[in-house]
């Protein structure tokens, strides 16, 4: 979706969706008529409820731990944005660039509480060459402990649509030259992250392929790659997502699975908080998920995947998606506005807030 040259630019519970009856119900069914029925019994359920409240909360916080990262699309335009997505300002635990130096704004945050996962983006006019191999060395000698990296984006697409545009020939090429020797030192590997598209798939059993033909070369016996991660883009409904995350899982069952870009794309703020909802709730509860990372922190301005699903408002303000990614409430604060503006879903948060405060003055 990214192309460098051009860089200028959590879940809420799902108790939130439900309302305060339905909490009752799926957590503790006995609660309703317990409440009715005497002051000892009505402070005992503000309690229980309290309590169901506080854990669903937890729960999805715990889920998340390791998962959630940030997609970092930088706007020098606004630089006090570049604050909002570190600890301990949020959730989030790692980060990539699409390129293989840890971004200048988090260059003091240390690597165990923002982890900086490297990539190669594209391929230049010689495969060979390993100039982003030896920068990756060099970020690990400077002290950075380097577990992860990632490879080419959307290489399957042209420039003109943010693609990389390789052909999986030459991406095997870099790809043995760049990526096999740090899997020699124990970082594990994360494949070409193709678009959503079918052609993308083609180009992914190509590449390896390819790759294969390269590592067996001067060999009796056949060899593959070394990958351990399976990168994926997605922009479209859920429905879809959990198809195309199967079709991969059943292919290479042994593989993780990353979701290193997704958004629901161009939609209404209902339809793409409800995708939001759907999906983390989905990647924090699947082991075979290892992490995610939603593509939106930037302004709605800015945005190319439509004006609801960004993180920050026109004024830089953090939406609901933006609050509940980075594991905080709702804000009621309008994609689309220039200043903060309650959206149905704030309003919602707030009366659920009211009503916690009632329940505290019962206990």
């Amino acid at each position: 979706m990214i192309n460098p040259l051009s860089i200028t630019a959590a879940h809420p519970g799902s108790w939130f969706l439900f309302g305060i009856s339905d909490i009752c119900d799926r957590h503790h069914p006995t609660l309703r008529s317990t409440r009715r029925e005497s002051t000892f019994h009505s402070n005992k359920t503000a309690m229980s409820l309290l309590a169901v409240t506080l854990y669903a909360l937890a729960s999805v916080a715990d889920a998340a731990a390791g998962k959630r990262g940030l997609v970092f699309t930088p706007n020098a335009e606004y630089p006090q944005d570049n604050k909002m997505w570190p600890p301990p300002a949020s959730d989030l635990t790692w980060y990539y660039n699409y390129g293989s130096l840890p971004s200048p704004a988090y260059v003091n945050v240390a690597q165990d509480q923002f982890e900086f996962v490297p990539m190669m983006w594209g391929v230049g006019a010689d495969p060979s060459d390993t100039k982003w191999l030896t920068e990756v060395k060099g970020v690990i000698q400077d002290g950075r402990n380097i577990t992860h990296a990632l490879a080419f984006n959307e290489p399957d697409a042209p420039n003109s649509w943010g693609g990389s545009n390789v052909d999986p020939h030459t991406a095997a090429q870099a790809w043995v030259a760049n990526f096999e020797p740090l899997a020699k030192m124990n970082v594990k590997l994360g494949l070409p992250a193709v678009t959503g598209q079918p052609a993308g798939l083609d180009w992914l059993k190509q590449f390896l392929g390819n790759c294969s033909a390269l590592v067996s070369s001067g060999s009796s016996q056949t060899k593959n790659c070394t990958f351990d991660i399976i990168p994926l883009h997605w922009y479209d409904n859920f429905a879809g997502l959990a198809s195309h995350i199967g079709e991969r899982r059943a292919l290479w069952p042994d593989a993780e699975i990353w979701i290193t870009e997704y958004a629901y794309a161009h939609q209404e703020l209902s339809p793409t908080q409800q995708f939001f909802n759907q999906t983390v709730d989905y990647f924090d509860k699947e082991t075979y998920i290892g992490r995610y990372s939603y593509f939106g922190a930037f302004r709605s301005k800015n945005s190319s995947v439509g004006a609801n699903a960004p993180f920050l408002n026109n004024a830089g303000k953090l939406t609901d998606l933006g609050s509940w990614y980075l594991g905080k409430s709702a804000t009621g604060v309008n994609p689309q506005s220039k200043a903060f503006s309650l959206a149905p879903s704030g309003l919602v948060a707030g009366s659920v807030a009211a009503f916690a405060a009632v329940m505290m003055t019962w206990i």
